[in-house]
């Protein structure tokens, strides 16, 4: 979504009905529009933010490896482990909507103190049982599962809270630059949580995970709140849950890319099967190769989160020709008959998969009405995230079945066949056609208009 008026910019249709906006303070007015890649740090809200969240997402990572570590120690198991996962999932597919009311409703702020309160509860708990000895696979079971119902309310709110933080003329930088965060951790957290494992125990680096959220609750009690750039809550009232519904129902620039995204979670994103499957059947490489896998995509990752923080729009063309090629290259690694060239593979795999996250993510985010934003992202969350307990275990079976280059091609082709379906749609929708050619000597794929488009809807596309 681009932030100016453009030829292959989303429009941003904003309705009298929601567009509740109250002014914004003198503070936050004198904060002027940055550009560059780290230009949201200049806000200090901002930088509280961010800085809490590397300390506990680094926990976070930890605590995950931990957590599948444990799970396979205490059974034995990897459909436990899988058990597991699909628990702390669970409540994003049945409850997801819900969290986003709740966030539209309550002060943000104060609800990320208290949910950032209480994933670091879920934390020590784990590591008590642990450290005591006490623990069974059933309170893990049962942690997985309050950390699912904390983040169906957590996540919305901390999506929308960017956007009291920066603006909108930071926003998609702000968007950009969590993913930069998330990847970082993920870059550094399972490595200290192998060597805390292997040398004084998993209780200790579920201990350091629960004391990590100190860190973002410290963030948010320093924030200075009239720095916020203020919206109008939702009032308590029935039919907000449909009243959502309808909103992300009657705009195709924000229903199109939370199905493509959708899509590409519940069947593109299930790399811990494949990397397992190819580590184990078809490389048969030891558990730190495997290690070393995860990083080359995190590495991936962190390279697209930074690049998209540099990148000052978004459009949906743009996320629909991300989408393409990630299955493509999903496609191309399932195949690769050598070792490296997999390795290799995974990096682009990265930086795309997050290419796509990020600009569906600050797409809808900046098309959608502040007294709203909650619902809708709780929705884009309910849908990229919720799809993780269908996707995994159906695209686990085919990988046991059928083999472990079947499986992540499977994932491929799906993204790539929703990227083509979608972008086709989108075309559509905005009066455009495919224009295949060539531009500067090389092939080219263009959304132009049609012979009679309606000039309201071009932009869509």
């Amino acid at each position: 979504m681009s932030t100016g008026p453009g030829a292959d910019s989303a429009p941003v249709h904003k309705p009298d009905t929601y567009s509740r906006t109250t002014p914004v303070t003198p503070a936050a007015r004198t904060t002027r529009p940055g550009k560059g890649t780290f230009s949201s740090l200049a806000i200090r809200n901002y930088r509280l933010f961010f800085t809490g969240a590397i300390v506990s997402n680094t926990g976070t990572w930890m605590a995950r490896i931990t957590q599948d570590w444990l799970v396979l120690s205490l059974t034995g198991s990897a459909a436990a482990v899988g058990i597991t996962t699909a628990l702390q999932f669970l409540p994003m597919l049945l409850f997801g909507l819900y969290g986003g009311v709740i966030a539209d409703r309550y002060p943000k702020r104060h609800i990320l103190l208290v949910s950032q309160a209480a994933l670091g509860l879920c934390g020590l708990s784990l590591a008590v049982l642990t450290l005591t000895g006490a623990v069974q696979v059933w309170h893990v079971y049962l942690v997985a599962f309050l950390l699912g119902m904390v983040t169906v309310v957590d996540n919305p709110a901390r999506q929308s809270f960017v956007s009291e933080m920066v603006g909108p003329d930071r926003l998609r930088n702000a968007v950009s630059l969590n993913s930069a965060n998330f990847q970082s951790a993920r870059l550094v957290g399972p490595a200290v949580a192998g060597v805390m494992i292997a040398s004084i125990g998993s209780g200790w680096a579920f201990l350091i995970n629960g004391l990590s959220f100190l860190a973002p609750l410290t963030g948010l009690l320093l924030m200075r709140t009239s720095e916020l750039h203020k919206v109008e809550r939702a009032p308590r009232g029935k039919g907000q849950l449909r009243e959502g519904l309808r909103y992300v129902a009657g705009r195709p620039d924000l229903i199109w890319p939370i199905v493509l995204v959708g899509f590409i979670g519940t069947f593109g994103f299930n790399f811990p099967i494949w990397l397992t499957a190819f580590s184990d059947e078809i490389f048969h490489v030891g558990a730190g190769t495997y290690g070393l896998l995860n990083t080359l995509m995190a590495a991936g990752s962190l390279v697209g989160a930074l690049l998209a923080a540099r990148r000052g729009s978004t459009r949906l063309r743009m996320l629909v020709v991300a989408a393409g090629v990630f299955g493509v290259l999903e496609i191309a690694a399932a195949l690769s008959p050598s070792f490296w060239l997999f390795a290799l593979l995974l990096v682009p795999i990265g930086m795309i998969g997050l290419t796509v996250n990020i600009s569906a993510n600050s797409a809808v985010q900046m098309a959608t009405d502040p007294v709203m934003r909650g619902r809708v992202m709780s929705l884009y969350m309910m849908v990229f995230a919720g799809g993780t307990p269908i996707g995994a275990p159906l695209l686990g079976w085919v990988t046991d079945t059928f083999g472990a280059r079947v499986g992540f091609a499977t994932g491929g082709l799906v993204s790539l066949l929703a990227a083509a379906a979608i972008g086709l749609v989108l075309a559509r929708v905005g009066g455009l056609r495919v224009a295949l050619g060539w531009h500067h000597g090389h092939p080219s794929v263009r959304f132009v208009p049609a012979e009679r488009s309606r000039p309201s809807l071009a932009t869509v596309a």
